[in-house]
């Protein structure tokens, strides 16, 4: 019989389109285990909440047209679903609500007072640095209508380069984004330096 963190995997496995986000998940769990190093936090939480908080942005979970999508906050379909699938698969039933709670206050605009999701806020946000962050935003070039081009993507970037690393509570982020921040940052001037105006 498999258990609940088995089922939960194979369920984010088996939704996640484009298939390239099943990626962001492991990587943000690994990433968040490093933060949380010497912390006393529930793991259990940690890894459902990591494992379902993007649910909401899948195709096949999210808004087809345009205009709907635009206005689509898929933060309370994640949290729907948590309530919903967690039980199913045998997760702790008086640790659902830290779950819940983890997954509605895990974005930058947040201020998080669980310890879980301050682990998991704090490794979202180094998964939008870096290499990691710049592959998970080019990869939305053509195929997410607000990407239409490579000119599009780069607003994404330099934001997250410049407002992102304030973010972060925990030191250990802080310290993980030090190489993260100068790639973007040196990635950048280079595209500046090769296109100017004419990336397009």
């Amino acid at each position: 019989m498999s258990t609940w963190r088995e089922s939960l995997m194979a369920y984010i496995r088996a939704e996640a389109q484009p298939v390239d986000k099943y990626g962001h998940m492991p990587r943000l769990y690994a990433l968040a285990v490093r933060i949380g190093h010497g912390l006393d936090y529930d793991d259990d939480v940690l890894f459902a909440a990591v494992w379902l908080h993007d649910l909401g942005v899948f195709v096949g979970h999210r808004p087809i047209g345009e205009a709907e999508l635009a206005r689509w906050d898929h933060v309370p379909y994640a949290v729907a679903h948590a309530r919903e699938l967690l039980p199913k698969w045998g997760f702790p039933s008086q640790k659902v609500e830290g779950v819940v709670d983890v997954i509605e206050t895990h974005q930058p605009k947040d201020r998080p007072a669980r310890v879980e999701a301050v682990i998991m806020r704090d490794a979202d946000i180094l998964e939008q640095l870096g290499a990691i962050g710049l592959f998970r935003a080019v990869a939305k070039i053509g195929r997410d209508s607000r990407f239409p081009t490579f000119t599009a993507v780069l607003p994404v970037l330099r934001r997250a380069v410049n407002q992102l690393p304030g973010e972060l509570q925990l030191s250990e982020s802080r310290r993980l984004a030090v190489p993260r921040i100068a790639l973007l940052e040196e990635l950048l001037a280079a595209v500046d330096q090769e296109a100017g105006s004419l990336l397009m």
